[in-house]
């Protein structure tokens, strides 16, 4: 199969499509032929030598596609289904991936908005999962607008809590569109948000990385209320918690996600797509910030 992969770290340069053999699936697992992958800001993060330090390392965390070869102990899927899910390999950004967990794509979906979905739905609803956001909750979002944020507006709003967002100001329609209460982030977001709940929120999540942990915690009143999957530093000096995968993943969150695409509750926004072999484009592209929405790799 080909795969994007990168054997030193440095630029985008670095990435090249190679050869691999093909994987095969264990117990519990699918294998698919892909058709689009998600791009994540961990992928230039690995690459620059920033998270993992093995080398050559294959990119890729999610995926659609077809599914072709099954492993013992699965069930309620079969060869030719399409689906979208995550690969525990980290390797789905090939022309076959192994996926651990995986949800049927609604008929009103694609390939690519289909790829877009597993981290976006699985990092949110974890992290609304660690943070106990039930009906009733008021809860802010620093970061609403990307696919982290908007997911989790939208999965906060599916439990019935209050969500607040913060966004630029461009931002604020679609912000109301998926059931979120608008505020600009930037000095005296606060203030702003004070405006709206006088006496604060029940919780809040960090998305952006913005260095507001010390706002975030003055207006929750605690820190065992915040969550932040951007600031790990800032987590450790203010005592809030960083969210990881590896303390258990919202795995159900797939079909959750499914379910309420196909009903019209959820939807995520593809900003742009790239063939497999433009990879380092799509880095270029991804680190450089200017396009609104999830980057996905098309596959043949």
């Amino acid at each position: 199969m080909r795969a994007a992969r990168f054997s030193r770290f440095g630029g985008p340069e670095v990435l090249e499509i190679v050869d691999l053999p093909d994987p095969h699936p264990g117990a519990g697992e699918i294998r698919i032929k892909v058709r689009a992958a998600g791009i994540n800001a961990s992928d230039w993060k690995k690459r620059q030598g920033l998270m993992d330090q093995e080398l050559p390392q294959t990119l890729g965390y999610e995926a659609a596609g077809l599914v072709d070869e099954i492993g013992d102990d699965v069930s309620g899927v079969a060869v030719g289904d399409r689906v979208f899910g995550a690969s525990p390999y980290g390797a789905a950004q090939a022309e076959v991936a192994v996926l651990s967990y995986w949800a049927p794509i609604p008929d009103s979906l694609d390939y690519a908005r289909s790829a877009a979905i597993p981290a976006a739905a699985e990092t949110a609803a974890r992290s609304l999962d660690q943070l106990d956001v039930t009906a009733g909750s008021t809860v802010l979002i620093n970061g609403a607008s990307g696919s982290v944020g908007s997911a989790a507006v939208q999965l906060a709003v599916e439990r019935g809590a209050r969500v607040i967002g913060t966004g630029s100001p461009g931002t604020h329609d679609a912000l109301r569109s998926l059931g979120a209460e608008p505020v600009a982030y930037g000095d005296g977001m606060p203030e702003r948000v004070r405006a709206i709940m006088p006496s604060g929120v029940d919780f809040a999540l960090d998305v952006a990385g913005s260095g507001v942990l010390p706002e975030l915690v003055d207006l929750v009143g605690t820190p065992e209320h915040v969550i932040t999957l951007a600031d790990f530093r800032g987590a450790q000096r203010t005592g809030v918690r960083f969210s990881r995968g590896d303390t258990g993943r919202a795995t159900y969150a797939l079909t959750q996600v499914a379910q309420m695409t196909e009903s019209g509750r959820f939807s995520i926004q593809v900003g742009q797509t790239f063939p497999l072999t433009d990879v380092a484009h799509a880095h270029r592209v991804g680190e450089a910030g200017t396009v609104r929405g999830k980057l996905v790799l098309l596959v043949d």
